[in-house]
């Protein structure tokens, strides 16, 4: 705990405008006593210190420099939460207080162990990562006292796999993500670890597929939300920059002699594109992608594929059929975006397209 008494005694003191000899004088003790105080040599004694807060008209812990802590748990936990940020050894002592005081609660565990992950994980001490297991396999009991729904189960367990990742447990850490995989929530994890550090790289290889299909699934739905976003905002140039990302990566992943669902998509986030291209004047630019939307449209309506058999790096996923919310068709998807646009000229800008087909 940090006292700045020797600090305030002399700030008192000349705000008062006095000098050490003065301040001296009206506390009747020498001068020496004072300039050891206000240098830290030495401390009053408690009667003293009471006569000197009476003095300078203030209470005792004001000129101790001591602030009473906020223990409460929100408190407590928003204190820890801002060491962590910084890595300041203080906050594991403060977790143990936590720990100490709420023992039996969900919430306290649960981020005392994220809080000794960080530091293990950061400072590889062992102790530190042993104690975030043993904390985390205590969440896991508490768990129905949760009422955050971002935490689950899967989530403690993932975190506890990291630890025993840490600790060496290797074999264990891959074994409890594959027992609560459910619906590939660890797939980009249990194939990274079976590649990289379980020397086991074919074994990876479903893994990897499905957490890349998952991945770029969730990209492209957050994609498409930014746009909406970004369009309330009226922030055009960030609409154009994550479009023209997202478009970028679907021509990465795609092979130039398959077409598949891909195509479908491709064919969706160009008309996007070409939305915000009007909006921001780009006429030119906005007919060429609406015509080479609309050419994408037909192919994939002619022959239509939900499959991914066109994807790059996509390994073991020949039963893997992927639907979006627009449509079957990509022509019917198209119109589906538009409609939700609202934008009547640029209704008539598609429609023109189609026309001219």
């Amino acid at each position: 705990m940090k006292l700045s008494l020797s600090e305030n005694i002399r700030l008192f003191r000349k705000q008062r405008k006095m000098t050490q000899e003065k301040l001296a004088e009206a506390l009747g003790v020498t001068v020496g006593a004072v300039y050891k105080w206000e240098s830290g040599q030495s401390q009053p004694e408690l009667n003293l210190l009471v006569e000197i807060a009476d003095f300078f008209d203030t209470s005792v812990d004001v000129l101790l420099g001591y602030r009473i802590k906020d223990n409460r748990l929100d408190a407590a936990l928003e204190r820890i939460n801002s060491y962590c940020r910084t890595l300041d050894p203080a906050g594991i002592s403060e977790a143990e207080k936590v720990l100490g005081k709420y023992p039996h609660s969900f919430r306290a565990v649960y981020e005392c162990a994220a809080v000794y992950l960080a530091y293990g994980a950061s400072n590889h001490d062992l102790q530190q990562l042993k104690r975030a297991a043993e904390l985390l396999e205590q969440a896991k009991v508490l768990l129905p006292q949760n009422d955050d729904p971002r935490i689950s189960e899967a989530t403690i367990c993932g975190n506890l796999s990291t630890a025993w990742f840490l600790l060496g447990e290797k074999e264990k850490s891959i074994e409890l993500l594959r027992k609560n995989n459910a619906g590939g929530i660890f797939s980009s994890d249990i194939g990274a670890q079976l590649s990289v550090f379980g020397d086991a790289p074919e074994e990876a290889a479903p893994f990897l597929s499905e957490a890349l299909l998952s991945g770029m699934s969730c990209l492209l739905r957050a994609i498409v939300g930014y746009v909406f976003l970004f369009r309330s905002r009226n922030d055009w140039d960030s609409s154009i920059d994550i479009l023209c990302w997202g478009i970028g990566l679907l021509t990465g992943l795609k092979t130039e002699s398959k077409q598949d669902i891909l195509e479908k998509t491709q064919a969706e986030m160009l008309v996007l594109l070409a939305y915000v291209q009007a909006k921001t004047g780009r006429q030119e630019e906005s007919a060429r992608s609406l015509k080479e939307a609309r050419a994408m449209a037909l192919r994939f309506d002619a022959m239509p594929d939900y499959s991914l058999r066109a994807m790059r790096f996509a390994e073991h996923m020949d039963q893997a059929v992927v639907f979006d919310a627009f449509g079957a068709t990509a022509s019917g998807s198209i119109d589906s975006l538009i409609g939700l646009l609202k934008d009547p000229k640029f209704t008539d800008q598609w429609e023109a397209t189609a026309k001219n087909e």
